[in-house]
């Protein structure tokens, strides 16, 4: 049985957009990420991979745009500020990068505080107890 998405299915054009992207055709990608995006512009997972397909094809300043406003979707995930310091570092942003990147391990740890009471804070991080 063959299933037909409809035009205001998502997922049809983000799965185009990672088959896409994971064959190196970036810029083929990101029109299929932005299709995506025109259904559900604040979807992270898709908001993620239009970031790195952007970063690849060279478009760091795309890419770092698109970075700061996952952080601003979704300010509680670590991958959103990982992303981030990717492209600060793509940027040669080195004191941005490592910002974002305290960013993205602190937030891990808080949650995995919420499952592990007992976790240590990550390295570099000093916290007052």
């Amino acid at each position: 049985r063959r299933i037909i998405f409809g035009m205001s299915d998502k997922k049809t054009p983000y799965m185009e957009g990672m088959a896409l992207f994971s064959v190196g055709k970036h810029a083929d990608s990101i029109e299929k990420f932005r299709a995506a995006l025109a259904i559900d512009p604040v979807w992270d997972d898709c908001l993620q991979a239009l970031a790195m397909a952007q970063m690849h094809s060279g478009d760091l300043n795309a890419a770092l745009e698109t970075a700061k406003h996952i952080c601003e979707v979704t300010p509680e995930d670590p991958l959103a500020f990982t992303g981030l310091s990717m492209i600060y570092q793509r940027l040669d942003r080195i004191d941005d990068a490592e910002t974002a990147q305290a960013k993205a391990r602190m937030l891990s740890w808080k949650q995995e505080l919420k499952t592990n009471p007992d976790a240590q804070p990550p390295a570099g991080i000093n916290v007052i107890q």
